[in-house]
């Protein structure tokens, strides 16, 4: 399991759980989310993400 929190707003995209409003599906790593992906809480870039 990887989890990924964005550093904004506390938001943690879980690999196992995908992200269904940005159509990333469960068990996508965090290598493979598209490098445009959006924070669903708070718009943020992928880049503000760090390691939870």
């Amino acid at each position: 399991m990887e989890r990924m929190q964005c550093d904004n707003c506390g938001y943690v995209y879980d690999s196992t759980e995908g992200d269904a409003k940005n159509n990333v599906a469960p068990n996508t790593a965090w290598a493979d989310v598209p490098a445009d992906y959006k924070c669903p809480e708070c718009g943020a870039g992928k880049d503000v993400f760090i390691v939870e």
